[in-house]
């Protein structure tokens, strides 16, 4: 991906790339993660920057087509306030980019409150990115620091990121996302928040967005945590926001407020129509300070605390 090469700037195209290209071979080739600063305040981030670097140019209105060695167009970079500063990235605010493919079709669309280039061709996104995919899935995330990697098929950062999903917020310490198929894999440890209260921590989730699916999996141990229960699965979880169903993967523990416990396999969790409802279709057994049950499936309602234990159902009293 090389940003000043084969381009078309809207207007003010010839000055611009004598001066852009001219600047651009002359800085050094670093980049300061405390470059710009968290700020959605245009102000406050120009602050930051001038800190470092006073600015050698400012154009507003910024407008930059990039186009293949085939002449087609690649992407349309739109930017509020260009910033040039001496030795150090260039600096865009309120930055937008459309991607196209070989057909001119539009891709996604990225859009950011700032973004940098580097001298190495790569762009850095910071702070809350908007990512609208070519079948029109919307993706939210804020980040220190977002990547747009090589022919702008791939968005990768390594920071600590917030993904805003459906009826959730998620926590990672970095993502991977394919921009062509609407899958993206979220790193290190994970936190899902969701509206309702519930906690779900695990590591290394995948979504998978494309054709309408909202799928969300992991197979690495998962702990789901509500108000009245903590459910350790040990073999990860499958997620369908689609349904508001969610399987939680291998041997279960479901250990109540009250001290008992359930242990099963393979939990589904239904939170459809604000419901919290647990059902497992494997042999289950059931513990208490007195009792010990066995049975063939589990049905409990966790918002009533009713538990069903059905089909050949044993115990043990004390």
């Amino acid at each position: 991906m090389a940003f000043f090469q084969s381009r078309k700037i809207q207007s003010f195209a010839t000055f611009i790339i004598i001066a852009v290209i001219a600047l651009w071979m002359n800085q050094d080739a670093f980049f300061n993660d405390n470059l710009v600063a968290e700020t959605s305040s245009e102000n406050e981030a120009i602050k930051e920057q001038v800190k470092v670097a006073p600015y050698l140019e400012k154009i507003d209105n910024f407008a930059l087509e990039e186009y293949t060695k085939d002449q087609l167009l690649s992407h349309y970079i739109e930017a509020e306030t260009y910033y040039n500063f001496e030795n150090s990235p260039i600096l865009l605010l309120n930055i937008k980019v459309t991607t196209y493919d070989e057909h001119g079709n539009e891709g996604f669309t990225l859009s950011s409150n700032r973004a940098n280039f580097l001298r190495s061709g790569e762009v850095f996104f910071n702070g809350e990115v908007s990512i609208q995919s070519k079948s029109g899935v919307a993706h939210e995330i804020n980040t220190e620091s977002l990547i747009v990697r090589e022919k702008m098929k791939q968005i990768k950062s390594d920071r600590d990121i917030v993904y805003l999903g459906e009826g959730s917020k998620i926590h990672a310490q970095g993502m991977l996302m394919s921009a062509d198929d609407d899958t993206m894999e979220l790193k290190g440890d994970i936190r899902i928040e969701q509206d309702s209260g519930v906690v779900i921590t695990t590591k290394n989730l995948y979504i998978d967005q494309s054709d309408g699916r909202k799928h969300y999996h992991t197979s690495e141990p998962t702990v789901y945590v509500s108000e009245a229960n903590t459910i350790n699965a040990y073999k990860g979880m499958d997620l369908d926001m689609n349904k508001n169903t969610m399987q939680l993967l291998g041997k279960v523990e479901i250990l109540q407020n009250s001290g008992s416990k359930i242990v099963s396999h393979d939990l589904i969790v239904d939170q459809s129509n604000g419901g919290e409802i647990y059902k497992s279709n494997h042999r289950t057994n059931y513990q208490t300070k007195t009792t010990n049950i066995t049975a063939q499936s589990l049905y409990y309602d966790a918002k009533t605390q009713i538990i069903e234990l059905l089909g050949g159902v044993t115990g043990l009293y004390e």
